[in-house]
């Protein structure tokens, strides 16, 4: 179960490294409009939740610490105010449909909680890959803290 946490956080971590991409390519899509975001609202609001639900189911059949499972499980949160942010940018606009100063400040506070979200993620699979390999071995190939002579 502790490789299955690995492969799942590292397909999570994959899976954010996308979802900057989808959000280029629906920001320099000449069309605009919200066709050019449907990747990043899929794998935002489906693909993500869901890796981010094995990854914690994984990290508990693993039995990890506490800490690991908690940390698993905040990529959730982080994409509820993802959606929260988004919400609230596209609400920023006047009757017009021009967007107040408001609207990119939220949309930058979008950017940071995803980049926030990615060093969470990264976190978990270092959890993971240390969960995996407890004991790591030393540059001589001795593992360290075992009690045999190297």
């Amino acid at each position: 179960m502790r490789k299955a946490l690995v492969i799942s956080s590292a397909l999570l971590l994959v899976a954010f490294v996308l979802q900057f991409a989808f959000a280029a390519v629906g920001g320099f899509t000449r069309s605009g409009g919200d066709d050019a975001y449907a990747l990043h609202s899929i794998n935002g609001m489906a693909v993500i939740p869901a890796l981010t639900l094995l990854t914690a189911l994984c990290a508990a059949l693993a039995k990890a610490p506490g800490r690991l499972i908690a940390l698993a499980l905040l990529p959730i949160g982080l994409v509820v105010l993802q959606a929260l942010l988004a919400a609230l940018a596209n609400a920023a606009t006047d009757a017009a449909g021009v967007s107040t100063p408001l609207g990119p400040i939220v949309g930058a506070l979008h950017a940071l909680n995803g980049i926030i979200a990615v060093h969470v993620v990264v976190a978990v699979l270092q959890g993971a890959r240390k969960l995996s390999d407890p004991e790591p071995a030393d540059s001589t190939g001795a593992v360290v803290g075992s009690r045999e002579p190297a």
